[in-house]
């Protein structure tokens, strides 16, 4: 797992401590870091408060983003991967999409690559807070 990674699942262990749903996120611009963030739904009670939202948001305003790489922990969802899409994002690295599919077509058609690492410690991370907390997950998700 490369370091902006792993910050990306620092971000979402932070969450995850915080009562929260653990993902994370990190905005790179050449090899540093300009943003990161995570899931802040709960401990904001804001539905739009997102780990790739937060990021943008810690990373301010940076004049564009066509030359960042946005890290997940999982898969952007349709509203971040609009996100994405709307901001000139060209790249994102998920950790993994198996526990939610997320938007990756929608970046693709946009130009966006996506790069789906498949990690199994997200999987794991993700798969027990699904399970220990179906009822938040199924909010976070829309269900």
């Amino acid at each position: 797992m490369d370091e902006f990674m792993e910050m990306a699942m620092e971000e979402a262990r932070k969450g995850l401590a915080e009562g929260g749903i653990p993902i994370g996120s990190v905005l790179v611009r050449q090899g540093k870091v300009i943003g990161r963030g995570h899931n802040r739904r709960v401990q904001a009670g804001d539905p739009m408060a997102h780990a790739e939202i937060d990021c943008l948001r810690n990373a301010g305003r940076t004049g564009s983003y066509r030359d960042t790489v946005l890290y997940s922990t999982l898969m952007p969802c349709y509203l971040c991967s609009g996100a994405v899409v709307q901001f000139g994002i060209p790249k994102v690295i998920v950790a993994e999409s198996e526990t939610f599919p997320g938007g990756p077509e929608f970046m693709r058609q946009h130009g966006v690559e996506v790069v789906d690492l498949h990690l199994p410690e997200a999987v794991q991370m993700m798969t027990d807070f699904i399970a220990a907390r179906p009822e938040l997950w199924n909010e976070d998700i829309g269900k």
